[in-house]
């Protein structure tokens, strides 16, 4: 094949690629050897993605011509002798001295771009050349020109999930930030060879680099393993910036550090090793909390479509009824003495999770669904259910579920409703526990799927016909339904 951009170049064999693109070897009818990047038009891109104004920074690869060929864009560089994943499929692990100049090339270049606020978004061995006797990046539209692809993830497909900072995951903006969380698994790789996270699926990188501990360097001398430890911080603002790398990298002896300043060395490497664990349980927090509140607005959507058509339901049947509006989309029907009255949602609270026991589930939310009547001979005046936003039945699949609960038969008590509802605390706690407790729950974990209500509806609306002409009464037997294996244990 050949290409005729600023200059005509006749291309040759397949030399590498990726994601976007494949590389060829090319040469111009003056016998200069070059690589041709061929480039897919993506939908949604323009050709200006692929070309950042470089002059003055150092240690990366140009490009010499570009063009298009067919539906293609097309990027000419000088061919290089070989890229940093070639070394270490050679040779494995890098001596600390060499390991030490590759991070340091690298780390120039980063400097320079930060200086012109310019991200790569795409650091790994792959696009990391030698040229010229120096290591030197590469590929610097493409990572932007993939992220403006209109596929969401497009990125995260593009090929680097080792090398992914935790914001990227978390689909936050890549920074200079990101180019040094990039270069801390890159140090480590080229001293341990292998990055610190390896998978080997997405949804695993995407836990380890969010959640997971730092593999400890088993080859790294202390000054150099609390530098890579420092770019690897899950939160962006610890990071050193690529100026204070370049510096430090500088500082690396070739020689072991005796006496005093080892031990210095040493000591100073366990306090970053421990800044970086509560860096890591901090981190984990902030993404906890983050789903958490996801969860609590699909809780709050999803609850009220469920109220709405419950009280539509019914109203249809009952249009005398007298309606009040409550808050967070909840209400009351109430029909002669009887009072129907769903409670709006409630985030759960840390009581359900931190004790000296684990939960057998999470409850993210709940609400309260109660029948009210006056109080007949016998002091009974209604029941109440429980309703919990959780993944009662299956791990991280949260859904609306109904239960109630009633005391244990062996704790003489009188309540006036029953069954009744819990809030998720220690008391409802210990009923959905192995073993014997104060409470039991008396009605099975029955889900609540939007478009699928009417036995539940249905249901509720018969007790509430029955509270409404003074026939509702203490249930003949408790539990009404058999409860177990509804909930996990």
């Amino acid at each position: 094949m050949r290409l005729a951009l600023n200059k005509q170049w006749a291309v040759g064999a397949r030399i590498g690629g990726g994601g976007f693109g494949a590389v060829f070897e090319a040469e111009d009818t003056a016998g200069e050897k070059a690589a041709v990047k061929l480039v897919p038009k993506a939908p949604g891109t323009e050709r200006e993605m692929l070309f950042i104004d470089l002059d003055g920074v150092r240690n990366v690869v140009p490009v010499i011509d570009s063009g298009e060929h067919e539906d293609q864009w097309v990027l000419v560089m000088p061919r290089a002798e070989k890229s940093l994943r070639d070394r270490l499929q050679e040779h494995g692990q890098l001596p600390l001295n060499e390991a030490v100049a590759v991070l340091s090339d690298v780390a120039e270049a980063l400097a320079d771009l930060k200086d012109r606020e310019i991200v790569h978004r795409d650091l790994k061995p792959e696009n990391i050349l030698l040229l010229g006797g120096r290591w030197c990046l590469a590929d610097f539209g493409i990572a932007r020109y993939a992220e403006a692809n209109t596929v969401k993830h497009t990125f995260k497909l593009h090929g680097t999930f080792a090398y992914m900072a935790p914001e990227r995951w978390n689909n936050r903006r890549a920074t200079s930030a990101s180019d040094i969380y990039a270069l801390g698994v890159l140090a480590y790789e080229l001293l341990e060879g292998t990055p610190p996270f390896t998978g080997p699926y997405e949804h695993d990188y995407h836990d380890q680099h969010l959640h997971g501990a730092l593999p400890p360097l088993t080859t790294a001398p202390p000054l150099l393993a609390a530098l890579i430890t420092e770019c690897l911080f899950r939160a962006p603002q610890g990071r050193p910036a690529a100026g204070n790398v370049l510096a430090r990298l500088g500082q690396i002896p070739a020689a072991p550090l005796s006496g005093g300043l080892a031990a210095l060395a040493q000591a100073n490497q366990g306090a970053v090793a421990r800044q970086a664990e509560a860096d890591r349980q901090a981190s984990a927090h902030a993404t906890e909390a983050d789903r958490r509140k996801a969860l609590i607005e699909a809780a709050t959507t999803s609850f009220s479509f469920m109220a709405d058509a419950f009280l539509t339901t019914l109203t249809t049947a009952a249009p005398s009824a007298e309606v009040r509006k409550g808050k967070q989309g909840g209400w009351t029907v109430r029909i002669n003495d009887a009072q129907l009255t769903l409670a709006g949602p409630t985030e759960t609270t840390e009581i359900w999770r931190t004790t000296s026991t684990p939960t057998l589930f999470d409850v993210i939310a709940h609400a309260t669904l109660s029948l009210r009547v006056p109080a007949n001979y016998y002091g009974y005046e209604g029941r109440s259910h429980s309703l919990w936003y959780a993944d009662a039945q299956t791990e991280d699949q949260y859904q609306w579920f109904e239960t109630a609960f009633m005391d244990t038969p062996l704790r003489a008590t009188t309540r006036t409703m029953e069954p009744f509802a819990l809030n998720p605390h220690h008391e409802s706690r210990g009923a959905v526990s192995p073993g014997m407790n104060m409470h039991q729950v008396a009605w099975p974990f029955t889900l609540l799927a939007i478009g699928d209500l009417d036995e539940f509806i249905s249901r509720w609306a018969d007790w509430l016909a029955q509270a409404a002409t003074g026939q509702l009464a203490h249930p003949s037997r408790m539990p009404e339904r058999d409860p177990q294996g509804s909930w996990r244990r």
